[in-house]
């Protein structure tokens, strides 16, 4: 079964790359990783809704927010881009829309379900012959949310 794993994940890396989708994969790392990039407080008033080349797209829950932050561009580009460990992001536009809620209802604490060491060891093992790094932290992702739902039940 490892074998076949193994295959699996050596060949989705490589039809990624060969369509030119691994550039892709890392712009789009920006979404998973966007409250880390600029922090709790920019994050419940402006998300990502688009990356397109070079370019992301904002939207902004108000306009005295799209007016701070069309300020703070350059700093957010530097901080997306640190986050991400290249220089992935050279523009930002901001749009003026509904940014959704990002707090757990207070009546119901969020359930933190974790992994074990085996757990994590085999998805080190699937994805060890991949060799472009996006790729490979984008697949260990899809894995280790498989292990998750499956711990929780759903």
């Amino acid at each position: 079964m490892r074998k076949k794993l193994d295959r699996l994940s050596y060949t989705l890396g490589s039809m990624l790359k060969a369509r030119g989708l691994g550039s892709r994969l890392s712009e789009y790392r920006v979404f998973g990783l966007w409250d880390k990039s600029v922090g709790s407080v920019i994050a419940r008033h402006a998300q990502p809704q688009t990356v397109r080349g070079k370019k992301l797209t904002l939207v902004v829950d108000s306009p005295a927010w799209m007016q701070q932050l069309s300020l703070l561009k350059p700093q957010i580009v530097e901080k997306v881009n640190r986050t991400l460990g290249k220089e992935t992001i050279k523009e930002i536009t901001l749009r003026l829309g509904e940014v959704a809620s990002r707090e757990q209802p207070a009546e119901e604490p969020p359930v933190r379900t974790v992994l074990g060491r085996e757990e994590r060891e085999k998805i080190e093992d699937y994805v060890r012959g991949i060799s472009d790094p996006a790729i490979k932290e984008a697949i260990s992702r899809v894995i280790e949310k498989d292990f998750l739902s499956r711990k929780r039940g759903r």
